[in-house]
């Protein structure tokens, strides 16, 4: 299979705005959020990728009638912005992997997004599928690469960390061609940063090019008003326990006149800038210059971890917009890219200060979730008649898919049973 010539980490933007959030579980009625408003803002504000999925709703046909409009059409050319979505999973408990599906897939989110083709292109929440199921996704989405160009770049998502490093090194060991990018969830966070301490260096080794982190407030755990509870109820799945922590870090944030979630954003769009940096990217950083196609040698000459940041409201990306500007101030040539930006060069001295605080109350914090630190919950159980998370039988079938000696066969089989096996003893 051919790879792109150039590597995602070189065009990707380091923000990218997500669209879950367009969806019912965050909010009750997702068609009454300003979506098409938020994207011009985002747009208008220097945000070149956006992150969305069929699973999530009518986010995708949102996106598709905000990019169907005249301003950004007269103004941003698709070559200018990044559209990244998703396949396998279709509905809370429904999940189809097949290569049939996947094809139907892309070409159902090209039209809900009117586009003519995808920058990345994830399988969707892998835990709940068998290594198997996601070997065979991953080859039939390059197939589509690389016959059809349609997409770009191919990842895999979820949220636990072995299972994401598991299927990492299962694809390169099965194919002999590394992911493009792994996006995790809720696990580089102020509770749990085990994207890092754990991820990182098994994901680098997996020849993981880009490591996106979503969700930095934890699907919403890490607020003053707790999770998010929208059309569907409270979907969340971490327990009380959990729960109750995170409630008196709210606690002890407001007897330090903060909020929770704002150190929380802070500290997770800051710190996994520069430790996400090694499986970060060199794309347009949206520092603030106006109307101009950035790059990163202009803010440090270096990779910059890549979050991915959900929001319902413009208010809302006004504010993280503030924030991560501010983060890029305090950057090694932070200074000048504010004065360019418009900013006062002070920003860049103030920013260190805020990084500081931000950095001490965040050891408090951490100290008050006690042994909540780094815990990862479950994921939920599919009640359903597909397989469980972690678990389900290897075959033969993803074999056929690679050109492969007996030798290798057998070789890959024994990488196809100890993955097996290493998922069966987390059940």
């Amino acid at each position: 299979m051919a790879r792109n010539e150039c590597p995602l980490s070189s065009l990707l933007p380091p923000l990218i705005c997500g669209s879950a959030t367009f969806n019912s579980q965050y909010n009750p009625d997702p068609y009454k959020l300003p979506t098409t408003a938020i994207v011009h803002r985002a747009l208008s504000l220097g945000i070149r990728a956006f992150d969305t999925s069929p699973y999530y709703g009518p986010a995708e046909t949102l996106l598709g009638q905000a990019f169907d409009t005249p301003f950004v059409q007269e103004n941003f050319p698709r070559r200018d912005y990044f559209l990244l979505t998703k396949v396998g999973r279709t509905g809370g408990a429904e999940f189809d992997y097949s290569p049939a599906w996947i094809r139907t897939s892309i070409q159902n989110s090209l039209e809900r997004l009117r586009t003519t083709y995808l920058d990345l292109v994830y399988c969707h929440d892998v835990e709940f599928v068998t290594p198997e199921e996601v070997v065979t996704a991953v080859i039939e989405l390059r197939k589509i690469r690389d016959e059809v160009g349609t997409i770009k770049y191919v990842g895999i998502s979820g949220y636990p960390i072995d299972v994401l490093c598991d299927l990492a090194e299962l694809v390169l060991r099965v194919t002999g061609e590394p992911l493009d990018a792994v996006m995790s969830y809720g696990c580089f966070t102020l509770q749990n940063t085990t994207l890092s301490s754990k991820g990182i260096p098994r994901l680098k080794a997996a020849g993981v090019d880009v490591v996106p982190s979503a969700s930095p407030l934890g699907m919403g755990l890490l607020r003053r008003n707790g999770v998010p509870v929208g059309g569907q109820g409270d979907f969340h799945p971490a327990n009380n326990g959990l729960r109750s922590a995170c409630r008196k870090a709210s606690d002890f944030c407001d007897s330090q006149g903060e909020r929770l979630e704002v150190i929380a954003i802070r500290f997770a769009l800051e710190n996994w800038m520069q430790e996400g940096g090694i499986v970060g990217s060199m794309g347009d950083p949206a520092s603030g210059i106006p109307w101009r196609r950035e790059t990163i040698a202009e803010v440090g000459g270096k990779k910059l971890g890549v979050s991915v940041m959900g929001v319902s409201a413009i208010e809302e990306l006004d504010e993280i917009m503030r924030v991560w500007r501010s983060i890029l101030d305090g950057l090694e040539d932070g200074k000048q890219i504010a004065v360019a930006a418009g900013r006062w060069e002070g920003d860049h001295e103030w920013s260190l200060r805020r990084q500081q605080e931000v950095q001490k109350l965040s050891a408090e914090i951490r100290e008050v979730l006690d042994e909540w630190v780094d815990f990862a919950w479950p994921s939920p159980s599919i009640e359903s008649d597909h397989i469980s998370p972690f678990h389900g039988n290897t075959s033969q079938e993803t074999l056929n898919t690679v050109d492969s000696s007996d030798q290798d066969v057998e070789v890959v089989t024994e990488i196809l049973e100890e993955v097996d096996d290493r998922r069966s003893s987390r059940l």
